[in-house]
């Protein structure tokens, strides 16, 4: 690391209990200042797989210039489209590299990385007064998810997580129906997916992580590290892989969770659980998560809502069970397919089931809405439901438009940070196999001193402690 960029990071990275100054102004600007009229300039970090459908999208809403590129990898066939689609814009493999030369030029970023990289990222472009939109869930860690909260707080950047359901029909039917009353007194919700993982017919008797190999040699494999304790190149840590392994991913439920749990988690209010529970845990490995998993979350009485306990269910024979009248299981056509094949359509497609003490209801991931069952009971409240609004952005241009000052992000850190919180909880239990039991005050695991221990996680590498420093 460069003395100019250490300096930069000593000066400009948040902590638990305060912050460092950087200058209000940059070359005559506010930080995180674009003027209405312009085009927000944008930085991209990760360019291949869902990097790159990030980049598109964000591309196709009209609102953005694409100024910079960033991937530890330019020389890899998943990074090529996306070099063709914009072969003059400057490219970088180290994100420290990139701010360091065109810092100046940069409105916003995207971090479309391995979940656990996510977070020097985001904190770096935060203290530079630049926007930001990552990719679910928020980070890795509880304290990370913590400190980037308290990023976005103090430099007022516009700050958006890729759940895309949150600028999509679920999220409007959801608060209009909760506003209403339609929605109410809810004390249980089931959240489903039970497609075929990665890691799924692994030996999960594995003891050690798998061998070193020879790594890409276009590859910066160091930079992809960040943070993270050294690990050798394995192809199972790259290209999606890393979502399998605790050290990189958060498994099916960060995967997943933001897209089924977060409105739910919005409009009831949900913030963080009192209890953690896992309920079965096939083929527990403790370095990449079950071949199925059953979790218990258990939130208390929120002012006048009575307790409310979601059950999660991923893994392929870990079906939750559905109520009498459910039938047929929709599926939203904008869910991506998995990248080990289709989704189940002969099974429940990812989704959950809300159950209220006059009604229940059943929806899909993403932008899927609600329908009320069974038929009789929909069919009794069609004169009773509201009207719902329609969405004024897609996800992306809710984003942009926002960096512009034209709208508020709708899935910005204080609302995501929580719910990626739950989810970083929920792996920890599956990690320990053990419940956590959780002090939503102090924030505090009470029962398990490893478990409280595992909120701030391993000590980053030397060279990456400022990001974490108080």
């Amino acid at each position: 690391m460069n003395k100019k960029r250490r300096q930069f990071i000593k000066t400009g990275t948040l902590g638990v209990a305060g912050v460092s100054l950087i200058p209000s102004m940059v070359l005559g600007k506010p930080l995180g200042y674009v003027a209405p009229s312009d085009k927000v300039d944008l930085a991209v970090c990760g360019i291949g797989n869902r990097g790159a459908e990030i980049i598109r999208s964000l591309h196709a809403t009209g609102l953005a210039n694409i100024v910079a590129l960033c991937d530890v990898d330019m020389g890899a066939p998943q990074t090529q489209k996306i070099i063709e689609m914009f072969p003059d814009v400057p490219r970088f493999q180290d994100f420290r590299v990139m701010f360091d030369k065109m810092g100046n030029q940069i409105e916003a970023i995207t971090v479309g990385t391995p979940d656990f990289s996510h977070f020097p990222i985001t904190m770096h472009a935060m203290a530079m007064g630049k926007h930001v939109y990552v990719e679910k869930p928020m980070a890795r860690t509880f304290q990370e998810i913590e400190l980037m909260m308290a990023g976005a707080k103090k430099y007022k950047v516009a700050t958006q997580m890729g759940n895309q359901g949150h600028s999509e029909g679920n999220y409007f039917q959801f608060k209009a129906w909760k506003d209403a009353g339609i929605i109410k007194d809810v004390t249980a919700m089931t959240a489903h997916m039970n497609s075929r993982r990665r890691w799924h017919g692994w030996d999960v008797n594995m003891n050690s992580y798998p061998p070193a190999e020879p790594k890409p040699s276009t590859m910066d494999w160091d930079t992809w590290l960040s943070a993270i304790e050294q690990h050798d190149f394995n192809k199972d840590f790259h290209n999606g892989q890393w979502r399998c392994w605790y050290q990189f991913g958060m498994g099916a439920l960060g995967d997943w969770g933001a897209h089924i749990m977060d409105t739910a988690h919005e409009f009831l209010d949900l913030g963080l659980p009192y209890e953690v529970n896992p309920v079965k845990l096939d083929g527990h490995n403790p370095f990449f998560f079950p071949m199925s998993s059953t979790l218990e979350f258990k939130f208390p009485e929120r002012g006048t809502m009575p307790p409310l306990t979601i059950t999660w269910y991923d893994g392929m024979n870990n079906i939750p069970p559905v109520p009498e009248g459910y039938g047929v299981s929709e599926l939203d056509p904008n869910i991506p397919p998995p990248s080990t094949g289709q989704l189940q359509p002969a099974k429940l497609n990812p989704g959950k089931i809300i159950y209220g003490k006059d009604l229940t209801f059943k929806g899909g991931s993403h932008g899927s809405t609600l329908s009320i069952i069974p038929e009789e009971a929909a069919n009794d409240m069609q004169s009773q439901l509201p009207e719902v609004q329609e969405s004024p952005s897609n996800h992306f241009a809710n984003f942009l438009k926002a960096c512009k000052g034209e709208e508020k992000c709708r899935s910005s850190f204080d609302i995501a940070g929580p719910l990626s919180q739950v989810f970083s909880l929920g792996v920890m239990a599956q990690q320990l196999n053990e419940k956590i039991v959780f002090d939503r005050e102090k924030k505090q695991i009470t029962n398990h001193p490893l478990a409280n221990a595992m909120l701030i996680g391993s000590p980053p590498r030397k060279g990456w402690e400022d990001y974490y420093k108080v």
